[in-house]
């Protein structure tokens, strides 16, 4: 079975490269994505690599997510700290969830240290840079993986 996995950014991370680059390193959201779909496809991995700016449109694309996706990657930038919209969305969503943030919130100013995504969140990646987004979509392939396996030994179990 294919791992289906969905990376979603959120708010200004269609500027990443430019806005802050002392913060949030020189690589563009599309040095990114290549990076991301080079590694999924040695993976074996389906990957859907997407960014918007808006709450409702990340809200809809978790929600479309349900019963098709093994995983989601969420960036969600500022919307991780504000966003309950986007924490119920992920409630309902029955995959993994990995939160994923390019610096560690914790050591910057004290809003950023509450994450609504965390609530609901299986894994959390965040401080390596760019080089998290690699991390977070090998954990959510293995956990993927870890998955589909536990469910055929169960369906076998069964049979």
């Amino acid at each position: 079975m294919t791992a289906r996995i969905l990376i979603l950014n959120g708010p200004n991370l269609n500027l990443l490269g430019l806005r802050e680059p002392e913060i949030y390193g020189a690589d563009t959201l599309a040095d990114v994505e290549a990076r991301c779909a080079d590694r999924a496809e040695r993976r074996g991995v389906h990957l859907d690599f997407r960014q918007s700016n808006h709450e409702g449109t990340l809200v809809d694309w978790i929600h479309e997510a349900r019963g098709t996706v093994d995983a989601i990657i969420l960036n969600a930038g500022a919307y991780t700290h504000t966003s309950v919209a986007i924490l119920d969305a992920l409630r309902a969503f029955e995959g993994k969830v990995i939160e994923l943030h390019l610096t560690n919130t914790h050591r910057r100013e004290e809003f950023r240290h509450l994450s609504y995504v965390s609530f609901r969140a299986d894994g959390v990646i965040m401080g390596f840079g760019a080089p998290g987004y690699l991390m977070a979509l090998d954990a959510a392939a293995d956990m993927a993986a870890r998955d589909a396996a536990a469910d055929m030994t169960e369906r076998d179990a069964r049979a």
